[in-house]
């Protein structure tokens, strides 16, 4: 007869199977709910992933969107009521987006089209020294110490160019006007007298320029002049007053619309190109290619 020990084991061996059951079967559980777990989060994240290619293919600039949105104006108009540099370094990140990447886009959209028309012409999107001005206003020597510029200058100059000086072309933006230039401003003392002395030389030449029809239909001459006529000239001559000019650059307004057409770059062309036979004299002029 068994004792009470011997039913004791037995009772144990009978119950060990049920509990190793129990077990195997709770841990199918956790390994079901840890599986259908893991396969909701990859489903979530396929379904984001999705989300996010189809967001990025509605929001991928068309090649018919223009390059610059009212955004642009918006900033330089702000910038010119706040212009200081807690302001400006608190909207830096719109300055980016909405000024300077897109002018470089512009330049780079110009480079080739320049090519075609005056090779010796840089058109380089770099953020720093290239055709787009710089932002900063040098305030050491003037009485405005505002530190920011408040409109986009970007110059296409002559290679042999270093600075602002050398003959190229110009476009300028700010918020109520914009406007092109061609020439050359405020050349040094050599290039300066050079140009006078063609000019002397040979007014017909220069008046055939001057005034050819294409270019007078866009463009207009600026610039300061000398009150009286400059050394070693003859002050009767019939284009003194040409040759009194201490700038030698034509402006071409532009309507503000214009910047926020998709086809920006045909339009500047389109100016520039009447305004060849002016800058292309003035780079013969200076022995330079043109």
């Amino acid at each position: 007869m068994p004792t009470t020990s011997t039913r004791k084991t037995a009772t144990r061996s009978k119950k060990q199977p049920a509990k190793k059951a129990t077990k195997k079967t709770a841990a199918k559980k956790t390994a079901k709910k840890a599986a259908k777990k893991a396969a909701k989060k990859a489903a979530k994240k396929t379904a984001a992933k999705k989300a996010t290619t189809k967001t990025a293919a509605k929001t991928k600039p068309s090649k018919n969107a223009p390059i610059f949105t009212p955004a642009l104006l918006r900033f330089l108009g702000e910038l010119a009521l706040n212009n200081e540099r807690d302001w400006f370094n608190a909207n830096k990140q719109r300055y980016e987006d909405d000024v300077r990447e897109p002018a470089r886009a512009l330049i780079r959209a110009m480079g080739p089209k320049l090519a075609r028309l005056a090779p010796s012409l840089v058109a380089s999107d770099k953020k720093v020294g290239g055709s787009l001005m710089r932002i900063y206003r040098d305030t050491r020597f003037g009485a405005d110490k505002t530190p920011y510029k408040t409109n986009v200058g970007i110059q296409f100059r002559h290679r042999a160019g270093k600075d602002v000086h050398a003959p190229g072309l110009y476009i300028h933006i700010e918020p109520g006007e914009v406007f092109l230039g061609a020439g050359l401003w405020r050349p040094d003392k050599e290039p300066l007298a050079a140009l006078r002395k063609a000019i002397a030389d040979d007014p017909k030449t220069w008046r055939r320029v001057r005034d050819g029809k294409k270019f007078t239909t866009d463009w207009s001459l600026s610039g300061e002049s000398l009150k009286r006529p400059p050394r070693g000239f003859d002050r009767e001559h019939p284009e003194i007053e040409d040759i009194k000019r201490k700038d030698f650059i034509a402006i071409c307004p532009l309507p503000v619309s214009d910047l926020f057409e998709a086809d920006l770059p045909d339009r500047l062309m389109a100016r520039f190109r009447s305004a060849k036979p002016f800058f292309a004299y003035l780079i013969k002029t200076l022995d330079l290619t043109l």
